[in-house]
């Protein structure tokens, strides 16, 4: 690496205050605030993760908060434990689901069980005190039709709070629920070492 000659500087430096002018600008005609409708879907990995940083955030602000886990409530999770231990007072943690779908076998049982975690989702998010509620893997549920996703929509659409912040995991997000929210992301799997080599799942990285 070679140093930089007192020409480049002074060009970087005109660049990057043209950078700073166009930001200032652009960030002074962002002015509207309201609670979003985020939805983390994709074949990769990263989608809870993602949303429980997004939980460690409001925390981290004083925002009460909480989180629905629909379908993967019946394994350890370190990052749920963390909620539930240190964090009970500001972030309501409900395990409503009871594994895969392939591990409970029972679609009967399945239904039932999204169909309280709905229940309980609805009423966590009209509940104006709370900041964020986080529906982990909901999109799993949508996906197998244990609940109706013109449900999901209009309940989000007519009743959500104004300010509250409602995240949504999971892959294949359906179309009408990427329609109506503010923000998408899609997790894409570049490589993953379980498909790759063989590498089970490990502590603090897969849960």
């Amino acid at each position: 690496m070679t140093d930089s000659t007192p020409d480049q500087n002074k060009r970087h430096a005109e660049k990057m205050a043209k950078v700073q002018t166009a930001r200032a600008k652009m960030m002074a005609e962002k002015t509207v605030t309201k609670g979003l409708i985020i939805v983390h879907t994709g074949t990769g990995k990263g989608k809870s993760s993602s949303a429980f940083g997004m939980i460690m955030r409001c925390i981290g602000h004083g925002f009460p908060c909480a989180l629905v886990q629909f379908i993967k409530g019946a394994r350890v999770s370190a990052d749920r434990q963390l909620l539930e231990n240190r964090f009970s007072d500001i972030c309501q943690v409900y395990v409503m689901g009871e594994g895969f779908t392939w591990d409970t076998q029972d679609r009967e049982r399945d239904i039932a069980a999204a169909g309280r975690a709905w229940e309980k989702a609805k009423e966590l998010i009209r509940d104006p005190n709370n900041r964020m509620v986080l529906l982990d893997e909901l999109n799993i549920a949508l996906r197998y039709g244990y609940i109706d996703v013109q449900d999901v929509v209009d309940f989000l659409q007519a009743e959500k709070p104004h300010m509250t912040h409602v995240v949504i995991t999971g892959r294949n997000a359906p179309d009408a629920l990427i329609e109506i929210a503010d923000l998408v992301t899609e997790m894409k799997e570049i490589k993953h070492p379980f498909r790759k080599q063989g590498i089970a799942a490990q502590a603090g990285v897969e849960f």
